[in-house]
């Protein structure tokens, strides 16, 4: 029933494990996202890289230390199918904290669905109920 890639967001800002950190949160900045999928080169997704986790950048002792996102994203991700539903992805962030989740095709990354996005469509089926 409501498929989430009629939802998500397709054109994805993504990183490389292997980006430098600071290039990867002048992205999340500049783009105004919360949150990066992290993929290889082909598009497969091997991460995400949230706000959350460039926070212990602050604290670290080697601060002028060159790293790159291998060292901060999350490696255990959950993503949903792109013909996953709605209301699965809508339980998902009923009991999450996440904001957002990768969408994959053949373990490919092809958007990012976002609790947004969810509260939109919500909004969209009851605009045509009371019609």
């Amino acid at each position: 029933m409501f498929p989430i890639k009629n939802i998500m967001t397709k054109d994805v800002v993504s990183v490389t494990s292997d980006t430098p950190i600071y290039e990867a949160i002048e992205q999340l900045v500049v783009n105004r996202i919360s949150g990066v999928p992290v993929v290889t080169h082909d598009m497969r997704l091997v991460g995400v890289l949230s706000e959350w986790d460039v926070l212990q950048l602050l604290t670290e002792k080697e601060v002028g230390k060159e790293r790159t996102v291998e060292s901060y994203m999350t490696k255990e991700v959950i993503s949903f199918d792109e013909n996953e539903s709605a209301l699965k992805v809508c339980e998902f962030f009923k009991d999450s904290y996440k904001r957002r989740a990768p969408v994959i095709r053949d373990g490919k990354l092809v958007g990012v669905v976002s609790r947004h996005d969810v509260i939109e469509l919500i909004l969209r089926i009851r605009r045509k109920i009371s019609r």
